[in-house]
């Protein structure tokens, strides 16, 4: 045999070895398991040798006898013996475990992923940190599609405020709550963003037909509501059809309708708006936004998510329209304020029209004071590169010079050059773990 196929064929023996001593690292929850077979196997194989030897001391002479003692290698030493077929015994064991595992988790694997690659990632999600954000809108769904490599246990809090678009129209066909943010977060949080995800966020064109405009994914959740009776176990079952590493809540069950006081810039008194979406159009400065009806109870498991977090995210998303209608909600505020979570603002980095204008850093932590009162973080997180171009009508948001004086800041660079106006999600998350991990020690690892 030549050298070079002997080679090949060492490395394929190393390759193997390698794969399957991975099983064995700590923390996978095998090794419990394989030591249980091993006993199953040896005291198995304890009653079958003492079987064994019993015919053999007590049967006649015949000519299968020496077949047997040949196979025993009695020609060898007992120790001998003992470690080639415990060594055959073991290695039977697991190639047999792996096949058993290969072919049963084979319609869950996504192709070219190995099933312990799988399991660790797994494994290490699950003892990921509790984490609760709250928000809503396409800020939100950035920061979940980063947050989700680092744990399965989050939980999306989010506005049932919309009253705009698909949703808008389905909350007074149906009388359900606004699905649409809820649908961003749900398809944010999927494992399978490559498909299922692109379906629930597939939106009708508009033409001649009443799905209009419509979404998919908030078509789904509003005939899930009328199946199962109730939208929490609609957006609950849509999450197990997704696959999410997580749980995406509404911040109250309760139809609520955000309300704001707005200047507009040809008239001195204010005028009061209705909805959540004509709000931004209005093109003034916004004073004060409530809920109509004041005061709604907060949904139950989203006080207990917050009660047992071990980090809460604020934001990011729009001041007036994502983040305050979840903490106007007077439980949910009250619960960040008692949680013994570390608490973060992420403040946007750029404005947006119609709502911030003109706003600085410190002039959203403000707002939200005025608004829901203090207490709410700890830590404020902002960009700081301003660099970059922006469309149009949108500015910068800076970093006030006295600040410090209120919240202990974190700035970097956090934005998506691609979109300078949003943040990279993968960047901001790993900086929210990094600050995390600075008050708690290094999160538990594989």
């Amino acid at each position: 045999m030549s050298a070079k196929p002997l080679n090949t064929w060492f490395q394929r023996i190393k390759k193997a070895v390698g794969q399957s001593l991975r099983w064995l690292t700590p923390g996978l929850g095998v090794k419990r398991w394989l030591l249980l077979v091993l006993l199953g196997t040896s005291l198995l194989g304890v009653g079958l040798a003492i079987l064994i030897l019993d015919v053999y001391r007590t049967a006649p002479e015949t000519w299968w006898l020496p077949i047997i003692s040949a196979a025993s290698l009695r020609f060898l030493p007992r120790l001998f013996r003992a470690v080639i077929f415990g060594g055959l015994g073991v290695s039977l064991i697991i190639l047999g475990i792996w096949g058993i595992n290969r072919s049963l988790l084979a319609p869950f694997l996504k192709p070219g992923f190995k099933v312990v690659d799988a399991l660790t990632v797994h494994r290490r999600r699950d003892r990921g940190p509790r984490i609760a954000v709250i928000g809503g809108g396409h800020g939100l769904s950035v920061l979940l599609r980063g947050l989700k490599d680092y744990s399965n246990n989050i939980t999306a809090i989010v506005t049932v405020a919309d009253d705009g678009g698909s949703s808008g129209r389905l909350r007074e066909s149906f009388g359900i709550l606004p699905p649409g943010d809820i649908r961003n977060c749900l398809a944010a949080m999927s494992n399978d963003e490559a498909m299922l995800a692109q379906l629930f966020q597939y939106r009708f064109p508009n033409g001649s037909s009443g799905l209009d405009g419509h979404s998919f994914g908030n078509l789904f959740i509003s005939a899930l509501t009328e199946i199962t009776g109730s939208f929490e176990e609609a957006v609950a079952e849509s999450g197990r059809v997704l696959s999410v590493s997580g749980r995406v809540l509404p911040s109250t069950l309760h139809n609520v309708q955000l309300v704001a006081d707005v200047r507009l810039p040809h008239l001195v008194s204010e005028v009061r708006v209705a909805g959540e979406s004509q709000i931004p159009d209005s093109n003034g400065k916004v004073r004060r936004v409530w809920l109509d009806p004041n005061s709604p109870p907060a949904f139950p498991q989203a006080v207990k998510a917050l009660l047992t977090a071990d980090i809460i995210v604020i934001g990011p998303g729009s001041l007036y329209t994502s983040i305050l209608p979840n903490l106007l909600v007077p439980d949910i505020a009250d619960a960040i304020r008692s949680s013994k979570a570390l608490k973060i603002y992420i403040c946007n980095v750029a404005s947006q029209i119609g709502e911030t204008e003109g706003y600085s850093c410190l002039d959203h932590i403000h707002a939200i004071e005025d608004h829901a009162g203090r207490g709410l973080f700890d830590l404020v997180i902002a960009n700081n590169n301003c660099d970059l171009e922006l469309p149009e009508g949108i500015n910068w948001i800076t970093i006030d010079e006295n600040i410090d004086a209120y919240y202990a800041v974190y700035n970097g660079d956090l934005i998506d050059p691609d979109m300078p106006w949003r943040h990279d999600g993968k960047v901001l998350s790993q900086v929210i773990i990094d600050l995390l991990e600075e008050r708690t020690g290094p999160l538990v690892e594989l």
